[in-house]
Order: C-alpha cells, then sequence, then structure tokens
C-alpha cells in the first residue's frame, strides 16, 4: 500500500496537468512535435565533464573505460587489468563503495572550472549528475548514503558550478543522468522480473530526476543507460511530458534520444547515435557528437600517455565535420578526484578557444550549406550564415586553394579569410563550376591562427 501511495504522488508531480494547460501529451507523435529551442543549435559547442567516484580509481584502457571501473572490475567476465589493478594496490575485502569518502574534491574550485569552459568558447556544459555507478553529484534522497553531500566531498558539487556558470559566465547548464544503475538491487529486482515491475523508477529515477530539475534547473536534459528497457518502463514519455509542459525549464530545456530500448535516432531532441556519432554526411534532424579528448575514457584514467589525447588539429576536424553535417558537438573533460582538470585538457580547451576567437564566425549560428564537403577537396568542410558561405581548410592550401562547389560571379563574389584583413583574388575553376583562389605569401604573423583556417564566400551564384 505504502508503494502504491508513493506511485500516485509521482504520478501528482509528473503527470497531472490541468486539460487548458496541457501542450505535449505523453505521446511520441506529440512530443516530437516540439522544435527544438533555437539556443541549442546557434551555440554548437558544448563541453562535457564526466566525474564521478570512478575518478577515485581512474583506471582504464581501450578495453575498459575509466568511468566503467565498477563494471570492469564486477562484472561476470571482469577486466583482467582492472582485477589486476585491485589486486596490487588494495586489501583483498576492499568495495567499490569504500572509494566513496576518498572522493574529496578538496581542490575543486567551480569558478576556476567556470573560467576554463567560458575561455573554451563553449556555449553550454553537461557535467555527470549521476553515472551508472549510481552516485549522484548532488543531495538527493533516493541516493541518500551515495552522494556527494552525505559522502566524500560533502559538497553539493553540481549545485556548485550551476551557480558559478550562471554567475560568471553566459555558458548554459545541463546535466547527464544515467538511468539504469548496474548493481542497484531495486533495479535489478525489475531486470529480473522482465521489466514487469518499475519499483526502480518510482522509486528511484523518476524522485532523483524531479529533484535535479526542480532544484537546478538544467537546460541539458542528457539521459543514457536506457538500452535494457522500452521507454515504457522507464516512464520516459510522461517524464517528457512534464518537462515540456510544467518544469521550471519548459521553455529552454533540451533533451537527447536515449530514452528507452530503440529510441535512439527515432525519437526525443537532438539525436546522439552511439558515442562519438560523426556521421559525414548532412543530417535532416539536428544530432550532437558526444566525444572525448581521451581516445579511450570519459572518466579521467591516469594511465593515458600523451598519444592517448587528441591533439588541436584532431579536435578542430572533428569540429568541422560534425558542425558542417548539423550537428554539435560535446567536447568531453574527466576531472581529477580532487577536483582539477588535467593541465593537458586544458590546454586543448584553451587553443579550442583561441581558435574561435578568430573562427567563430564560421561556426556559431551557422547552417549547413548544400553540401557538407568539398567534392574534390577532402580537407575541406562547408557552414553557411546568411549570404556568406564558410570553407574550413584543415591543412593550409599553400599558394591557391582549388574547390569544386563554390560558383562564383566575377563581378559580385568576394573571398577571404577569417582573421585576415583584405581579400583574395580568384578565378572559375571550369564553366561547370569550382573556384581557384589565388593565396599570396604570407608570414607567419599573418597567418590569423595555427591550425584549421575558414574561408569566405559571399554572393556566390549557388548561395
Amino acid at each position: 500500500m505504502a508503494s502504491l501511495t508513493l506511485f500516485a504522488q509521482l504520478l501528482l508531480i509528473f503527470y497531472t496537468t490541468s486539460v487548458l494547460s496541457i501542450k505535449y501529451k505523453p505521446t511520441w507523435e506529440s512530443l516530437d512535435s516540439r522544435p527544438l529551442p533555437e539556443w541549442y543549435d546557434k551555440a554548437k559547442i558544448g563541453i562535457f565533464i564526466h566525474w564521478g567516484v570512478f575518478s577515485v580509481p581512474s583506471f582504464g584502457h581501450s578495453g575498459a573505460a575509466a568511468e566503467w571501473f565498477w563494471h570492469n572490475w564486477k562484472r561476470p567476465s571482469p577486466d583482467k587489468a582492472t582485477v589486476a589493478y585491485m589486486q596490487k594496490n588494495y586489501r583483498p575485502d576492499f568495495q567499490y563503495t569504500d572509494f566513496g569518502p576518498m572522493f574529496r574534491a578538496e581542490l575543486y574550485d567551480p569558478f576556476e572550472w567556470a573560467k576554463i569552459i567560458q575561455n573554451s568558447g563553449a556555449k553550454y556544459v553537461i557535467l555527470t549528475s549521476k553515472h551508472h555507478e549510481g552516485w549522484t553529484n548532488y543531495p538527493t534522497k533516493p541516493s541518500w548514503n551515495w552522494n556527494c553531500m552525505t559522502n566524500g566531498p560533502r559538497r553539493d558539487l553540481l549545485g556548485e558550478l550551476a551557480h558559478a556558470l550562471r554567475n560568471s559566465t553566459n555558458v548554459r547548464f545541463g546535466a547527464y543522468h544515467s538511468l539504469f544503475e548496474w548493481f542497484n538491487p531495486i533495479y535489478l529486482q525489475d531486470k529480473s522480473n522482465d521489466y514487469k515491475t518499475n519499483d526502480y523508477v518510482t522509486q528511484v529515477l523518476l524522485p532523483e530526476i524531479h529533484d535535479l530539475v526542480v532544484n537546478y534547473k538544467p537546460e541539458i536534459l542528457w539521459a543514457d543507460g536506457e538500452w535494457d528497457a522500452n521507454d515504457t518502463y522507464w516512464h520516459s514519455k510522461d517524464l517528457l511530458a512534464w518537462l515540456y509542459n510544467n518544469s521550471p525549464v519548459k521553455d529552454s530545456v533540451v533533451v537527447n534520444d536515449r530514452w528507452g530500448k530503440g529510441d535512439r535516432g527515432k525519437h526525443g531532441g537532438f539525436f546522439t547515435g552511439g558515442d562519438r556519432y560523426n556521421p559525414g554526411t548532412i543530417q535532416k534532424h539536428k544530432f550532437e557528437n558526444a566525444m572525448t579528448l581521451d581516445r579511450y575514457n570519459w572518466g579521467f584514467s591516469r594511465p593515458s600517455n600523451l598519444h592517448d589525447y587528441l591533439s588541436i588539429e584532431e579536435l578542430l576536424q572533428t569540429l568541422a565535420e560534425t558542425i558542417s553535417c548539423n550537428g554539435n558537438l560535446a567536447v568531453n573533460v574527466g576531472p581529477t578526484h580532487d577536483g582539477r582538470i588535467a593541465p593537458i585538457l586544458q590546454e586543448r580547451l584553451s587553443q579550442l578557444g583561441q581558435w574561435l576567437k578568430v573562427n567563430g564566425d564560421g561556426i556559431y549560428e551557422t547552417k549547413p550549406w548544400h553540401v557538407a564537403k568539398d567534392s574534390s577537396n577532402t580537407n575541406v568542410w562547408y557552414t553557411k550564415k546568411n549570404d556568406t558561405v564558410f570553407a574550413i581548410v584543415l591543412k593550409w592550401p599553400g599558394s591557391n586553394l582549388t574547390l569544386a562547389e563554390p560558383i562564383v560571379n566575377p563581378n559580385y563574389t568576394k573571398v577571404g579569410l577569417l582573421g585576415y584583413k583584405g581579400n583574395f583574388s580568384f578565378k572559375p575553376k571550369s564553366s561547370m563550376g569550382g573556384v581557384i583562389v589565388d593565396i599570396p605569401p604570407l608570414t607567419v604573423a599573418e597567418l590569423p591562427c595555427k591550425w584549421v583556417w575558414i574561408f569566405t564566400f559571399t554572393n556566390l551564384i549557388n548561395m
């Protein structure tokens, strides 16, 4: 009877509205009709942050990511390297929960993080409010002894970052939240019942998300861990109807597509496909390429070496490929357990920000052109804004830039380079189209940036 009462309360919280105020019904047909808030498409670039108890062991490799440490250690066929690491460094009866008090975040300065993020040029942040381990980076009753206020740092990690961002930057705050938990006994009981019971959803998940949205007002709710059960079990449609109709962020919130088994690429807000989703062709539906600077790990991994991190050239190439195809790029960093963003990650974010100060006009608020990539020059990707087409050139072309796609008008077209004063001379490549741009010798000091350059074409015939 008590569980029935709790379920009824949750229904009141999430699902009931007056008939007159309902705009979106808990059906995919209705929910999918909601336009994506404009701010998200204009933003183009966000920062993902994976931080949790897994940041204490911070041990991962190419076959076993650091943020999946608990699962790598205790799954039916455990990762051998993870088991060996634990046997070498911890007592035999050590439990994963013993890492909780060691997650102290004693060097965590949310305003310093906010400064790093702002300087990267990113327009939004997605912080893990809860990963699959079940630990929450904010206080919430369902996770009463497995959260950052009652264990470990005894600070509201998520709340402090949201406050710092809102009070010192123009960066929007969002949260990642895992729907499932690997070893939560209530979830595992539902799973053993073939998801015909939903005690975990009503007693844990929905109250957690309610606390998260009402208390912290994230403008992105990034769901994950949905793959074992359909969206009916997760009550996803009811949750989204509440989020869109009655939540404190109903007008600005953006969500992804991970709301139940089989929903990716079909339902929700922006699509994500799999991790590091980079389709390479223009997508009709807005997508996000969530990728990570560490090639193998989303959480911080101490074994990672220099070659395990993307170079700035690789990061900018991924950005060009993603934005040209109607995507946003979410660049992940994994902080240390004591609350630092490692210098190599800071360097990449700083380099990104330096580049965007020069080239942001070809990225922010742009749209895909009629093609994403030049058909004769594989190092060139396109975006468009108003009457300007931007050609993002991954390698400096030398004395001339030859492109197949632009159709120029010798009397009206102008060709420039972001960050460089003046225009370049050019000629049509052929009567069928294309262009050859003449580039004068430029000194290092005259080049507007160190990596990846954006040429501008205004008043093309084929705008």
